[in-house]
């Protein structure tokens, strides 16, 4: 279930229970700050299709004042796809995951954010406390299952796996406090974005940032395409530890509407690591074919250095600037067909 709300308004103040969505943040690349939903990767890798969460949520709105309180009683697995399944990690992931909180699924999770409007200027604070959406990902090996060789000194080393055996890799959601900002600022056609946390868990507390900003060029070359033009730097203060790939990118990329009858769009960019020149693609479109019918299409392609690793010699890869490369093998093109009715 993603959405089922039951809502209860009455001036300055509105009061939501059940199952629903909730989205914070501005920028393009990463949403940092938004983490009240669990994240469906198997649905979207950019991490706007979201799971459904059980919530309270109270909120008080006045003038350009937005004050939002929620209670959250129940977690959500991440899914992650299997074996033949896109994504691909090194291992599968197991569908037995760990929790710090001994309460597991049942922790009482709370989060909070202020949102300041005036003009031109969209400001919001945030924190959250509870089970980090996130999981930590350790492979888990069964030491039967090697397979060794003598050295010419005696010395016994593995040197990879019996047969076709390939260890697995066990979620563990620890306990984790969040302050985020997400801040945008009109000037005239420019939009300028912000997100930024600081997030105390996984053993350490550290920073992220997606900062920059989206040009529209109206009718761009005397036409009746709008284009957008779009930029961002990315950073993670864990750098080479960091569990994403984001921790010192750059993202330019270019949003089309063809403003047509047909509701064409396209959206298409890449981000790119500064160190490594790892690169992940990505392009959207979409047009309308008739009053009932819709063509969609989303490619992913990702260039790197690294060819993907065996499920042996995975186990000893150390962190690095390199993390896009278990996806070497794993660009694809889809298109999607729907019908109305």
């Amino acid at each position: 279930m993603r959405e089922a709300l039951w809502t209860y308004a009455q001036q300055a103040w509105q009061v939501r229970a059940g199952v629903g969505q909730v989205f914070w943040g501005t920028t393009e690349a990463q949403h940092l700050v938004d983490i009240v939903n669990q994240t469906d990767y198997l649905a979207s890798l950019d991490g706007d299709v979201k799971l459904g969460q059980p919530l309270v949520n109270v909120s008080w709105e006045q003038n350009q004042h937005l004050v939002d309180f929620y209670v959250l009683p129940y977690f959500r697995e991440r899914p992650f796809a299997g074996a033949d399944g896109r994504l691909r990690l090194p291992y599968v992931v197991d569908s037995e995951a760990s929790y710090e909180s001994g309460a597991k699924r049942q922790h009482l999770d709370v989060a909070f954010r202020y949102q300041f409007n005036q003009q031109n200027l969209r400001i919001g604070l945030s924190g959250f406390s509870g089970t980090s959406r996130e999981p930590i990902l350790s492979p888990v090996v069964d030491p039967s299952q090697f397979s060794y060789m003598a050295t010419p000194f005696g010395v016994v080393v593995p040197t990879g796996f019996v047969g076709n055996y390939k260890p697995y890799l066990q979620a563990y959601y620890p306990i984790i406090q969040q302050l985020g900002i997400d801040a945008q600022y009109i000037i005239g056609d420019c939009l300028l974005k912000l997100e930024a946390i600081d997030r105390h868990g996984f053993s350490q507390r550290y920073q992220g940032i997606d900062t920059g900003l989206e040009y529209t060029q109206v009718r761009a070359f005397d036409s009746n395409v709008d284009i957008g033009w779009l930029a961002e730097y990315l950073y993670d203060s864990r750098n080479n530890t960091a569990t994403t790939s984001f921790e010192h990118d750059v993202f330019v990329g270019w949003r089309f509407a063809f403003n047509d009858a047909s509701s064409s769009e396209l959206l298409t960019g890449v981000i790119s690591d500064i160190h490594s020149h790892e690169q992940a693609w990505k392009v959207k479109g979409s047009t309308r074919l008739n009053d009932s019918s819709k063509i969609s299409i989303e490619g992913r392609f990702f260039h790197t250095k690294q060819d993907v690793p065996s499920p042996f010699s995975a186990l000893s890869t150390q962190p690095s600037d390199e993390k896009l490369y278990p996806l070497a093998d794993d660009s694809f093109l889809r298109a999607e067909f729907s019908y109305y009715f």
